[in-house]
Order: structure tokens, then C-alpha cells, then sequence
């Protein structure tokens, strides 16, 4: 069996969230997706599928005032997440 998946990508470039990230229209929320699908093919889980998650505000458990994206799957997930 698979083992499950936890990865992060980090940008370099500083955005305290990911609306932050999206609002700059600078082309690096793209990248960043494009990132966390390469992560999902290189671990292998890319055509069982995953989940790209970002935490926007303590509520919702970001912890690190820097955005980043999780990668997760290599297991079946639940809905709602949470």
C-alpha cells in the first residue's frame, strides 16, 4: 500500500496568506499550483488524487504567517474536511 502524502510548497516571495497571494495577480499563484501538482506526480499520487490545502487565519489553522500550500493524498479523504 501507498504511504500518505503531507508535503509543503513554500514560495520564496512573501505573502502573509493565501488571499494575499491571490490578490497580488502576479502569476505566482499559479506557479504554486503547478508546484503542488508536480509534488502530486513525483509522489506518486497525481492520478489517485489529492488535495491542495491552504489555511487562511487562525481559525482555520494557520499557524505561519507566510503562505504555503499542503499537498495531500495517498489516502481516501473525507468531506467535509475539517
Amino acid at each position: 500500500p501507498q504511504a500518505s502524502t503531507h508535503v509543503l510548497v513554500i514560495p520564496r516571495d512573501h505573502y502573509p496568506n493565501a488571499a494575499a497571494l491571490a490578490g497580488a495577480g502576479d502569476g505566482l499563484l499559479d506557479e504554486l499550483i503547478t508546484e503542488a501538482h508536480q509534488v502530486a506526480v513525483a509522489e506518486g499520487i497525481a492520478d489517485s488524487g489529492y488535495r491542495i490545502v491552504f489555511n487562511t487565519g487562525p481559525e482555520a489553522g494557520q499557524t505561519v504567517g507566510h503562505v504555503h500550500a499542503h499537498v495531500l493524498g495517498g489516502r481516501p479523504m473525507t468531506w467535509p474536511p475539517g
